[in-house]
Order: C-alpha cells, then sequence, then structure tokens
C-alpha cells in the first residue's frame, strides 16, 4: 500500500520532477538503484546518508581548522640546512639571514629561531614553524651546546601541559616539535661524538630523521658505504631514531613498495639547491658543476624526493608519535615530580607542627592520588 501510495504521488508530479523506477538485476544496478532514489526522495542530500559519511565530517572539519606541523633542523653551520629547507617548502624562510665571521663563532652561543609560514595546497592550510639551530657545533668546546635546544623542547611541552590544564581548552596552539632533522656531514667517517652525545640526549623527546648533508660530494659507493656506517653507530650506542610504519595488509602494492624504498633510504642522503637551471629546454633545480649537473629533485642523484615523500606522507604519523610517545613521557615524568613536590610539604609539615595540623594537611592533599614515598607520608 505504502508503495503504491509512493508512486500515485509520484505520477501526480510534473513530468519534470517524475522519475522511473526499474526493477534492479545485479549488485551493481541495486546501487545505482539506491542512489538514484535517495537522489530523488531527498534532493538536497549529496549522497548515501549514514555512519559511512562519519569520516567525511571529520575531513571537512580539519580542512576549515587547519594543521600544525613545527619542524626542528639541527646540525653544524655550512651543511645546507637553510637551503634544503627552502628547496622543501618551495619558500624562502629566511630573507635577511646574517651570517657570522669565523672570528664570532669562536664565543657564539647555541640560538633558538623560529619562523613560521602559512601553506595552503588544494583548500589545505597548514602552519609550518621551522626551529633552527644557529650556533650548534661552531665553539671550540661544544660540551653543552645542546642544553638550549633540550630547554626549548621541554618549554614547548610544558607550554601545551600548561594549556591542556587550563579552563580554556578550545584554541590550543600546538607548538611541540613533531620532527628532527639532524643533518650529518659527508665529510667524515661517521658519527661524531658530539653526533652521538645529541642524538642519545633528545631520542626520547623528538622524532629524530638523520640527514646526511651535501650528498653531491660523495659518489653513489661512497654514500652506501656512510650510510651502512651511521646505521652501524647508531644501533651500537641505543640510539632510537623514527621509524616509518608498516604497511598495513589491506594497502595497495604501490604504498607498500613506497614504504619499503623509504625505509631502506634511511639516513637520507640530500642535496638543496634554490637555484633554477635550464637543462634540455627544461629549467630545474639543481647544481651546475663542470661535469654536469645534479638535479635535486632527481632520485638517481639523491634522496630529496624520498625525504619530502616521508615528511608529507607520514606527518600524521609524526604528530600522533609525539602525542602518545614524548608528549605522554613528559606529563607523566611531570606529575610524578609534582607528586614527589607534594610527599616533601606533607613530610616537612607532619614533623613541625602539631597533631592536628598535620592530620588536616594529610587530609587535604589525600585527594591526590599518590604512590608512598617510603618516608611515612602516605
Amino acid at each position: 500500500k505504502q508503495r503504491w501510495r509512493e508512486s500515485l504521488g509520484a505520477s501526480l508530479l510534473p513530468l519534470k520532477q517524475r522519475y522511473i523506477v526499474t526493477l534492479p538485476t545485479t549488485k551493481t544496478s541495486l546501487l545505482k538503484h539506491k542512489q538514484t532514489c535517495t537522489q530523488a526522495n531527498f534532493p538536497e542530500a549529496a549522497g548515501y546518508v549514514g555512519f559511512a559519511n562519519l569520516p567525511n565530517q571529520v575531513h571537512r572539519k580539519s580542512v576549515k581548522k587547519g594543521f600544525e606541523f613545527t619542524l626542528m633542523v639541527v646540525g653544524e653551520s655550512g651543511l645546507g640546512k637553510s637551503t634544503l629547507i627552502n628547496s622543501l617548502f618551495l619558500t624562502d624562510l629566511y630573507p635577511e639571514r646574517y651570517i657570522p665571521g669565523a672570528a664570532e663563532k669562536i664565543e657564539r652561543t647555541v640560538q633558538i629561531e623560529a619562523s613560521t609560514v602559512e601553506i595552503e595546497e588544494r583548500g589545505v592550510k597548514l602552519r609550518l614553524t621551522v626551529v633552527d639551530t644557529p650556533g650548534y657545533g661552531d665553539a671550540i668546546n661544544s660540551q653543552d651546546c645542546f642544553k638550549t635546544i633540550i630547554q626549548y623542547i621541554d618549554n614547548q611541552f610544558e607550554r601545551y601541559l600548561h594549556d591542556e590544564s587550563g579552563l580554556n581548552r578550545r584554541h590550543i596552539v600546538d607548538n611541540r616539535v613533531h620532527c628532527c632533522f639532524y643533518f650529518i656531514s659527508p665529510f667524515g667517517h661517521g658519527l661524531k661524538p658530539l653526533d652521538v652525545e645529541f642524538m642519545k640526549a633528545i631520542h626520547s623527546k623528538v622524532n629524530i630523521v638523520p640527514v646526511i648533508a651535501k650528498a653531491d660530494t660523495l659518489t653513489l659507493k661512497e654514500r652506501d658505504h656512510l650510510k651502512r656506517r651511521i646505521l652501524d653507530e647508531i644501533a651500537e650506542h641505543g640510539i632510537r631514531i623514527y621509524q616509518l610504519p608498516d604497511a598495513d595488509s589491506d594497502e595497495d602494492e604501490e604504498f607498500k613498495e613506497q614504504t619499503r624504498v623509504l625505509k631502506a633510504s634511511i639516513p637520507f642522503a640530500v642535496i638543496g639547491s634554490n637555484q633554477l637551471i635550464e637543462v634540455k629546454g627544461k629549467k630545474i633545480r639543481g647544481r651546475l658543476y663542470p661535469w654536469g649537473v645534479v638535479e635535486v629533485e632527481n632520485p638517481e642523484h639523491n634522496d630529496f624526493l624520498k625525504l619530502r615523500t616521508m615528511l608529507v606522507t607520514h606527518m600524521q604519523d609524526l604528530q600522533e608519535v609525539t602525542q602518545d610517545l614524548h608528549y605522554e613521557n613528559f606529563r607523566s615524568e611531570r606529575l610524578k615530580r609534582a607528586g614527589r613536590s607534594v610527599c616533601s610539604v606533607i613530610y616537612i609539615y607532619t614533623h613541625t607542627h602539631t597533631e592536628a595540623d598535620a592530620e588536616a594537611i594529610t587530609v587535604m592533599f589525600r585527594i591526590i592520588p599518590l604512590q608512598s614515598c617510603g618516608r611515612g607520608c602516605g
């Protein structure tokens, strides 16, 4: 009866608003039939209405809100860090960069310079913050040169924890360092002692991606040998670098192959250049030498495209690892220190005041879940 009423109502509509319903015979025609009926009965609906549209809702909200990402670059001066960053994002983040002389570098300390740029691609906005560390490794005594960097990383964690614990948590700006490109000199025979000490100091705080700078100074055989040497030394010293996630079994073969190639390319041997050179009628970015041209975006010449692919395709995973691993470790350690401070207050108060005051302060602090510190403060 209901179908008869619907068909009768459809027959009373003007000719332009009528639609013909045919009996579906196959699975494909059944899907087309459902889409046709949905669009006819609900002209405001763009497609299927159901739980399957939840990812689309998340996508629209994420695109409207935009994304935030913080990248830190660390390495000795002269390794091409600024040039590589400009090549990666096709922008000039350092238009008025001052390069100090050799005499100034002797007494120079490590500085933190953060540059933020808004990048938009196909309607998706990215707030990119690049943190540079000029002065790293320039001094004669570089024993404490990375303490400023560690303090900056911890300060961003502390700032995020403070904002997260506040009353208004709707508009929290995430300035935590999600990834660190650590530049390794190609002129040595592996890692220097400073490289080892720095990476061991920050591998529990940030995702480290080792990068061999100025790869055009190495032959292909030398490049492969240096990569193996660096990976062996990283494993020998127990340094934890960022590990690319494995591809799921339901992913296509192309993505699985891409993941395999990216994993095999670590550490990435790259070159950077902002100079356009005309080769065979095409303008490309590269470096001109008497023996030929080194192309920045040629995978046979260096790993620049692989590094950019890794950063773009795994940007969300870098943020998740920062949130779920590094930030949670900092947060738990911070709360443990706060708990020990409370225990100290209770211990001092119970040994310097009357029994009634001590009981009152103990009851007041019992609202905080604490583990026993072994001094009888509960």
